[in-house]
């Protein structure tokens, strides 16, 4: 990805970021994202979640329980449709948005966690 392409990506994942967190209201289903978000955030401390390259968790080894299983999906899901919103908006795919986003996320993730870079190997940080 050219260098141009990949700035508009991180700005437009920013954007929308910016924009999704004015109002948000509180009902169940944000809720259940928050529960999901302290059980991989716990998981990640724990080194079974980590951060990709790609701009999804994974499962550094093997898969957790259920619900942590069904935490990391439900994560990645509402990643997929903002990577797919700012894919709309700015004209960059989906999977260039995706790749922004990673490359933050990794940045701040903590030392002790783990991250996947693309086409490598789990590494912990």
């Amino acid at each position: 990805m050219s260098l141009a392409k990949y700035a508009k990506a991180i700005l437009a994942v920013l954007m929308l970021a910016t924009a999704t967190m004015v109002l948000v209201p509180v009902t169940p289903a944000f809720a259940d994202l928050a529960a999901d978000k302290a059980a991989v955030d716990a998981a990640k401390a724990a080194g079974t979640v980590g951060e990709q390259a790609d701009g999804y968790l994974g499962f550094v080894q093997g898969s957790g329980d259920g619900a942590l299983s069904a935490a990391v999906n439900a994560i990645n899901a509402g990643r997929r449709q903002v990577y797919a919103q700012t894919a709309g908006k700015t004209g960059v795919t989906a999977e260039a948005a995706g790749q922004a986003t990673g490359a933050q996320l990794i940045a701040k993730t903590p030392p002790g966690q783990y991250f996947k870079p693309l086409g490598g190997n789990w590494t912990k940080k």
